[in-house]
């Protein structure tokens, strides 16, 4: 144990340097009146006087928490974000929301309405001071994160501060929410000691039981069937490449539904797709990898004698309020961990050769139905979101990340290396993609980061705020926009229950339009970016190359404001997948 003193002559000062102390490199602030301690603090760090993390001016709390977000997925480093008392806590409950269903760990922190009416430094000295105090301002939160705690006093600042940021790396990971009073924050002290390294770290994942190890491992030798789905397997990248070797050596299937990832390659042999529907009938043993939802009960029929294990970190996902999928055995583990530990319990398994020419067969036709459809879709007007996602797999190189808060096909845009895609949480809490595609170009400055978002997405991203944001960090990304004019998930959840109903038989049915249409490649050139929209197929590829060329060379944000088709056929079929 080593103590550290530092020069402070506050709590907030004291905070800052904690927080850069426990690694933490930026705070995302929306700030406020209860923020004056925090921005002196940090004035006397940019004139020289002690350290703190590096201070980011976010002009909208979503964008802030989605960069945390996105920062820590490059980085596995937890960032500290602060908004302003209640309401920008309000504010900012969808992208926590976000992080929580996905594991994202986040120092989320807000001010408190000053407790005091008068005579301490700090207390209430705004009109807002009055209306802005909840009795209970953590209650918005609390829902969705690990932990919460007001800061009482100077006294426990290093316990809290530690406590709160391993809880919030312990499995399942999750962020935390952390009030600072004004008047706390502006307590005087005299220097500061603590502890460094911190002397209160995160919990250790569990290994898995053998018994359970050995369960699983006689399940999958006694399979002729045998099937893996996923979702979230892959947050950690380098777990991707053992479930590369597994699947490939017991030739089991993998299908990623609803990746957030890359769960396996693309061009694996054993990358079965995307959709579950069509292989649960047969398969006789499934093995779910962190996936909340491995399937759609209403929609899918699986084998009523198939076993089933789940495995994760939450594999029963406990802050879920109802999740009935069925499992023969449920192991809470390290999912990359536990194949290991089943590929050395596995006796001879059955039916290898079979499926390995199965495969080989699938993907074939998979690789000519795609052909065949890009095909199709290379000229033309409105543009097909296999052709855009075709286009922009062209572009890419190796190391290029993809943030997708959209309905882009993966299929189309060829076979990604683990750690480069990036989806939006389960919790599907809109506006999450141009703040994460920021915080993943933070994280990963030599990389280029492409942000595909719906029309309606990037109106709940905040695009002024974001472009803003990228604008002052230099962070030039490249936006793609799939804009069909409409909510399309609201108009495919309508067709799913009503196929043959009164909006099946209108092409903008109400409350799903979003005409009169605004023109989004301009928001970006407020900033300083370049906008462009792309009415045709074949205007794509050049759209795209003039793009990367500004972002590359230029350094400047681009908007591609892509014209896409939306096929209520397509839709209609989708919504009984």
């Amino acid at each position: 144990m080593a103590l550290k003193n530092i020069q402070a002559e506050t709590t907030a000062e004291a905070y800052l340097a904690l927080l850069a102390d426990r690694g933490v490199d930026y705070l995302f602030g929306n700030a406020g009146t209860d923020f004056a301690s925090l921005i002196e603090a940090f004035s006397k760090v940019q004139l020289g006087k002690g350290k703190a993390p590096i201070p980011v001016t976010v002009p909208h709390e979503n964008v802030a928490v989605a960069m945390a977000h996105g920062y820590y997925l490059v980085t596995c480093r937890p960032q500290a974000v602060m908004v302003h008392v209640s309401v920008g806590t309000a504010n900012a409950v969808c992208g926590i929301m976000n992080a929580a269903r996905e594991r994202v760990p986040i120092l989320f922190s807000a001010g408190r309405t000053p407790i005091t009416e008068s005579g301490l430094k700090g207390s209430r000295s705004i009109y807002i001071h009055w209306a802005q105090e909840m009795f209970d301002q953590a209650t918005m939160v609390r829902e969705f994160v690990k932990w919460d705690y007001e800061l009482r006093n100077l006294e426990q600042l290093a316990p809290v501060v530690d406590r709160a940021l391993s809880i919030s790396m312990s499995h399942p990971r999750g962020p935390v929410y952390l009030q600072l009073p004004r008047e706390v924050l502006a307590d005087s002290l005299d220097g500061y000691t603590f502890d460094s390294p911190s002397v209160i770290n995160p919990a250790k994942m569990p290994s898995a039981n053998t018994v359970a190890v050995d369960q699983a491992a006689a399940y999958i030798s006694k399979a002729k069937n045998p099937l893996i789905i996923s979702s979230s397997f892959g947050q950690d990248p380098t777990n991707v490449s053992i479930l590369e070797v597994f699947s490939e050596k017991y030739a089991i299937p993998v299908v990623s539904y609803r990746p957030r990832y890359i769960n396996l390659p693309l061009g694996h042999p054993m990358h079965a797709g995307f959709e579950p529907g069509e292989r649960l009938g047969e398969a006789d043993f499934v093995l779910i990898l962190e996936s909340d939802t491995p399937w759609i009960p209403s929609l899918h029929r699986i084998n009523p004698d198939a076993k089933i294990v789940q495995v994760g970190v939450d594999p029963l996902f406990v802050n879920y309020p109802i999740r009935g999928f069925n499992s023969d055995l449920t192991v809470a583990a390290d999912p990359a961990e536990f194949l290991n530990a089943i590929d050395r319990a596995i006796s001879t398994p059955m039916g290898v050769g079979e499926r390995r020419k199965a495969m080989d067969h699938i993907k074939n036709k998979r690789t000519e139905r795609i052909a065949a459809i890009i095909h199709k879709q290379r000229s033309g007007r409105p543009i097909g979101y296999e052709w855009l996602a075709h286009c922009i797999g062209n572009v890419m190189n190796e190391n290029d990340c993809l943030v997708s808060e959209s309905q882009l096909p993966q299929e189309f845009l060829g076979s990604r290396k683990a750690g480069t895609f990036f989806g939006t949480s389960p919790a599907g809490g809109l506006g999450w993609g141009l703040g994460a595609a920021l915080g993943v170009k933070l994280g990963t400055p030599d990389s280029r980061i492409i942000c595909v978002v719906g029309d309606g997405s990037y109106m709940f991203g905040n695009p002024t705020p974001a472009h803003f944001v990228g604008a002052s960090l230099c962070l030039p990304i490249l936006t793609i926009i799939l804009n069909n004019r409409m909510w399309g998930s609201v108009r495919k959840a309508t067709l799913g229950m009503y196929p043959d109903g009164a909006a099946s038989r209108l092409n903008r049915s109400p409350l799903t339009s979003l005409d009169p249409n605004p023109e989004f490649e301009k928001i970006v050139e407020a900033s300083g970016g370049y906008g462009e929209r792309v009415n045709n197929a074949e205007d794509l590829p050049g759209a795209l190359d003039r793009a990367l060329k500004i972002v590359d060379v230029e350094k400047r944000q681009v908007v591609l404001n892509v014209q896409t088709i939306y096929d209520d056929k397509q839709a209609l079929a989708d919504a009984k997948r």
